[in-house]
């Protein structure tokens, strides 16, 4: 099974998978009950929904090489800074997909904290904390107000539900662009950047290749797979 952390930004048309895995992920999830004072039983707590998830990711961007790098493509320390601090800045959320353990993530979070540091006694390796939180998506209701017949008549109000997005049909092939990776793509196309291998399976392309790929380099996809609205 591959372990693996990936984040992306903006329907995963840009990200990057960690390098090197942290040695834990803080998780916790606090609730929402609260606690109300009722004549004849005193306090008393009312349990609701769950509140939403919270992670700690405590690693390195490495510079230079090093055994405990798991990724397949590796960016200079300070390119993964950059997409981090830009990503926040945005007030976005990213999606934080976590495989190959007993806790399976794949949510859309936002960027609560991001520290980073050069690491004491490795000239280049940055030290950096990430405190991610699930994010919920939410539309507002239209109401339309369809009739008003005088000032003390009622309205007849009309709700109308947000709209789903479309699945969108995946391409049978891609053209790279400046940027672009294997993991990248299968995002784009696939909706799932772990899926990249299935795209270096079906176009041959060795190890070696994978960090030299070519702009404009036509690649076929998998027939299988669904592509992120």
């Amino acid at each position: 099974m591959t372990y693996g952390i990936w984040l992306s930004w903006n329907n995963q048309q840009e990200g990057f998978e960690l390098p090197i895995l942290p040695a834990e992920i803080g998780a916790s999830t606090g609730g929402d009950g609260a606690s109300h004072d009722v004549f004849g039983l005193g306090k008393i707590n009312v349990i609701k929904d769950h509140g939403l998830a919270e992670y700690t990711i405590e690693s390195f961007f490495p510079a230079n090489t090093n055994p405990f790098i798991t990724a397949a493509i590796v960016l200079e320390p300070m390119a993964y800074v950059d997409y981090l601090m830009r990503w926040w800045e945005t007030k976005r959320p990213i999606r934080f997909v976590y495989t190959g353990s007993t806790m399976e993530v794949n949510i859309p979070a936002s960027i609560e904290s991001f520290e980073w540091r050069e690491k004491a006694g490795a000239i280049g390796d940055i030290e950096y904390t990430l405190k991610l939180k699930e994010y919920r998506f939410y539309a507002a209701q239209q109401v339309k107000v369809t009739s008003v017949q005088s000032t003390n008549a009622k309205a007849t109000v009309t709700k109308s539900a947000p709209k789903r997005a479309d699945d969108r049909v995946p391409p049978k092939t891609y053209t790279l662009a400046a940027g672009d990776s294997l993991w990248t793509v299968a995002q784009k196309t696939l909706g799932d950047g772990s899926r990249w291998k299935e795209i270096q399976t079906l176009n041959k392309i060795s190890d070696a290749q994978t960090k030299t790929l070519r702009v404009g380099l036509v690649l076929n996809l998998p027939t299988s797979g669904k592509a992120y609205a």
